[in-house]
């Protein structure tokens, strides 16, 4: 499951060599192309959305947005799952009071607001989770800014953590040490949910760009679930 900005072919495209051992799944969020654009989005609605694409012994993967429908998916339909990643998801309630977590969140917020402009609010989202900006942005990147605009901030979203970990569900949780916010998101799900850790840097936000690496470590958690 793909997260804000970009559609799940390119979020996932260093995954395509996985399809020779694998099975992949690669749902395109609505309001991404080459869908139309969309009013709103709640990650509640994107986890009841996503039961069509879940079958029995199905191994969920989330990037970013797409990890808290992930996580949330996976609270909703855990006997259809096998093993859950997450990748960076910025469920920032998981860890509020921290003031690393506070600061963080409050300094996001006011994101959202500050400018009707896709192309400058785009720009300003990317600096803050650590992802860089091109130079050009194509219709496709202004139609994900858009819809970036109209989803529901990440941080309302409250994760059963304690309905997750009795479902006993093999977890991973990825991070890519560059991001003192995500990285202790990142601990409280690890701790929580008795989840496997890999940190995995280079790439910033998108750790699954990083290709073999990454792959491989998924695959061996994978196989292992199995």
């Amino acid at each position: 499951m793909h997260g804000s900005v970009v559609n799940g072919d390119a979020t996932w495209a260093a995954q395509q060599p996985l399809a020779d051992r694998f099975e992949l799944v690669v749902p395109n969020r609505r309001g991404f192309p080459p869908g139309p654009d969309v009013d709103r989005v709640d990650f509640e609605d994107e986890a009841a959305w996503l039961d069509q694409f879940l079958e029995p012994g199905t191994h969920l993967v989330g990037h970013s947005y797409g990890g808290v429908i992930a996580l949330l998916a996976a609270a909703r339909r855990p006997e259809l799952l096998r093993s859950l990643t997450v990748i960076e998801p910025p469920c920032l309630a998981v860890a509020r009071g921290n003031p690393v977590i506070d600061a963080y969140e409050a300094k996001s917020a006011l994101l959202w607001g500050a400018t009707d402009d896709p192309e400058e609010f785009l720009r300003a989202f990317l600096e803050g989770v650590g992802a860089p900006a091109p130079s050009r942005l194509s219709p496709e990147l202004l139609q994900g800014a858009r819809t970036l605009m109209v989803e529901r901030r990440p941080w309302e979203a409250e994760i059963p953590l304690d309905e997750l970990a009795s479902a006993a569900l093999p977890t991973l949780v990825v991070s890519g040490a560059h991001s003192e916010p995500f990285d202790i998101v990142c601990d409280v799900l690890e701790e929580r949910l008795r989840a496997e850790r890999a940190v995995l840097p280079g790439v910033g936000h998108a750790v699954q760009r990083l290709g073999a690496p990454f792959n491989e470590v998924l695959a061996d958690f994978v196989e292992r679930a199995d």
